[in-house]
């Protein structure tokens, strides 16, 4: 048999790379394979450099739909990125301290990160934005509101659970708790959120996000020593963010508005 006899035509080829791509599970089938070949023709590459180029197209495609499903997993109630962060409209952030945890050097070495703030001066928008961008570089992160983890822990406590609850926010590499010390907590579940610090303590990561300052706490963990006991599990190796007290999403509504009246 000729060597023109066992090549096969464009149309079988296109069919063969599809086939192929789907029992491979690859995400490029037929259509982004096709945009390669024909980017390998015009530029002359060898079979070596066209063969690294499907290769190196399916890794970071793969890495993108892995950071897109640890995004999902981190239950994030809305997207916020740190490109989006407007820090002339809040001086009191140093953006040269986000772009420093933007490397989430400080979740691998299991450190935490405390914003404390009144509402609207963004510390939601930070916690959100530095969790995306740990997804991002691959860590497993998990957001939740301080109020719907303690209903989860009580709830995980019923149904004799609670060990399983808290294991599996141990695991995570940051765990970011959102509107700590806003809400009163009773003395059950405050010992079960501390008990979900004590299983993170010095190994993993936790971000905190706070209207009130470490001082005010007592209102919330109305027990003197176990509020003692969170606050140095918090800061042991902290970031401390103080983000002010005046509120720029208010600031920037009434400058919209003061724009729409010219």
């Amino acid at each position: 048999m000729t060597a023109a006899q066992h090549a096969l035509t464009a149309q079988a080829s296109d069919a063969a790379i599809d086939t192929a791509c789907r029992m491979l599970r690859l995400a490029h089938h037929a259509g982004p394979a096709a945009d390669t070949i024909a980017r390998a023709e015009r530029e002359g590459l060898s079979y070596a450099g066209f063969l690294a180029e499907l290769l190196l197209a399916e890794c970071e495609d793969r890495d993108r739909r892995r950071a897109e499903r640890r995004i999902r997993a981190a239950h994030f109630p809305r997207e916020k990125s740190l490109r989006e962060f407007d820090y002339t409209a809040n001086p009191n952030v140093d953006p040269a301290v986000i772009h420093s945890l933007a490397t989430c050097d400080w979740i691998t070495k299991g450190y935490p990160l405390c914003l404390i703030g009144d509402s609207g001066t963004g510390k939601s928008h930070l916690l959100i934005g530095l969790g995306t961008a740990a997804a991002v570089a691959g860590y497993r992160v998990r957001y939740t509101a301080a109020s719907s983890l303690v209903n989860e822990l009580v709830e995980a406590a019923d149904d004799k659970q609670l060990g399983k609850t808290i294991a599996r926010y141990g695991r995570v590499d940051l765990l970011e708790i959102d509107e700590l010390g806003y809400l009163e907590l009773d003395r059950r579940g405050a010992e079960m959120l501390f008990q979900v610090l004590t299983e993170r303590e010095e190994k993993n990561s936790i971000a905190i996000a706070s209207n009130e300052a470490f001082t005010g706490w007592s209102k919330t963990f109305t027990d003197p020593r176990l509020c003692a006991a969170v606050v140095e599990r918090l800061t042991f190796n902290a970031t401390l963010i103080e983000t002010g007290t005046e509120s720029y999403r208010l600031a920037r509504t009434k400058a919209n508005k003061t724009n729409g009246l010219r």
